[in-house]
């Protein structure tokens, strides 16, 4: 599979916009809130030259890391904290903050600088225009609102639906309902398959999910954010929970890579890839389908990263779940583990992420030291080893980690000792 670490060789402005409607509504802000944590991460993508514009704060402790793990000086990056405010979009935030002049400014010294945005939505797209740089990868004349448009679709769990039905695509038993009609679908459901799944129409990462049946009826109630559209879907006998990253441009699409994610009650709590045993069997027909849709998506005018969410049951048949148009929790990660593979001369690692709670907190510079101590700290003369990549925890106990490796075996060797190094909670 391609590796893939960004899509532009030059000056890139770096737009950590996880305050979107694209993934869920604004209204949703303490969710936004919680997605924007791990916003730091987007440090692994800065070359120098480079400017970020991120919602958290990196500390400098974070960032010295990062720097000298990707052999790049601290201050060669520039580095922009946009405080965010309550159901407002990251590019009317910066304006809010006053800090367009200072944004401005840093662009005016990088010419040939794009905007690469986590999202992408009119208003990522209208901040470029006013900065007057292109978006990646659609050069100055931007995406149309055709792409725009089927951007904002795909990221409904309604749209995906109707263009993964059209396309041929296997998906579970559903409807689709607005709130105030739940009752009777939810109803209807339970009595043909027993225990259902109710997911809102746009929504990501398990916010707002809920599973029913007829000893558990209980309907979600309306909340902001939660008041609008449902799918409500038969909820199969999962094994495995599987995802595809790709990229589509006009000249087709290419799978980047997969792997199987970690769920805890249908939240995506970890990955790990690439996909093997029992889940690896599903690869090539996750491929088909992902191709399948990155090629409707680029018939529509989008163009760059996209991934697909599968499930595969006990029996082993797959089946799609959703589509995430836009740079997903995995992608920044993935772009990290291929940067630092590179130096240790590794063309294929295989890497997980998760989150653990330590017993005891510490500090990040503790944590790392931990990890040096252990000889469990990445480093390219190994070839393996374990990395924070988004930032120390304020309670400085819920770590954010990967695990790299030059095979699948090792990862769970080193994250059991990474598990015993950190004390980290079962």
């Amino acid at each position: 599979m391609m590796k893939q670490t960004r899509d532009v060789s030059g000056p890139t402005l770096v737009f950590a916009n996880f305050a979107s409607d694209l993934a869920v509504g604004l209204e949703a802000s303490e969710v936004l809130d919680h997605w924007a944590k791990q916003a730091p991460r987007k440090m692994w993508l800065l070359r120098p030259g480079d400017v970020l514009l991120t919602p958290v704060p990196l500390s400098d402790a974070f960032q010295r890391y990062a720097a000298g793990l990707l052999d790049m000086p601290m201050e060669a990056a520039a580095v922009v904290a946009v405080p965010s405010l309550p159901g407002v979009c990251m590019a009317e935030a910066v304006s809010r903050a006053g800090l367009m002049e200072q944004v401005r400014e840093l662009v005016r010294r990088r010419p040939g600088i794009s905007l690469l945005p986590t999202a992408l939505d009119s208003s990522s797209v209208a901040f470029a225009r006013d900065l007057g740089v292109p978006v990646s990868p659609y050069g100055m004349t931007g995406p149309s609102q055709q792409a725009l448009s089927i951007t904002s679709l795909l990221n409904t769990k309604s749209g995906f639906r109707d263009v993964a039905a059209t396309l041929g695509i296997r998906l579970p038993a559903g409807s689709i309902c607005h709130h105030a009609d739940l009752g009777p679908l939810v109803e209807h459901m339970v009595r043909d398959h027993g225990q259902v799944v109710l997911k809102p129409d746009r929504s990501a990462g398990g916010h707002g999910l809920m599973f029913l049946s007829a000893a558990q009826p209980q309907l979600p109630e309306a909340a902001p954010g939660l008041d609008g559209m449902w799918v409500v879907e038969e909820r199969l006998d999962v094994a495995h929970s599987v995802s595809i990253q790709l990229c589509t441009t006009p000249r087709g699409t290419t799978a980047v890579y997969s792997g199987e994610m970690r769920t805890r009650d249908g939240s995506f709590t970890g990955y790990e890839a690439p996909l093997r045993g029992r889940a690896g069997t599903a690869a090539g027909e996750l491929e088909h389908w992902g191709t399948k849709i990155g090629d409707y998506l680029a018939r529509h005018g989008y163009a760059g990263p996209f991934s697909l969410d599968a499930v595969v049951t006990q029996d082993g048949t797959l089946f799609a779940n959703e589509s995430n148009v836009r740079r997903t929790a995995t992608t920044t990660p993935h772009a990290m583990v291929t940067r630092l593979a590179r130096t240790a001369g590794v063309d294929a690692p295989a890497w997980l992420l998760a989150s653990r709670g330590s017993a005891k907190a510490h500090t990040f510079a503790q944590a790392v030291q931990r990890l040096e101590d252990c000889e469990l700290a990445w480093t390219a003369e190994r070839g393996e080893g374990v990395v924070f990549y988004a930032d120390g925890p304020a309670d400085g106990r819920s770590w954010r980690y990967a695990v790299i490796s030059t095979s699948s075996d090792r990862l769970a060797t080193l994250e059991r000792r990474l598990a015993q190094t950190m004390t980290f909670e079962p």
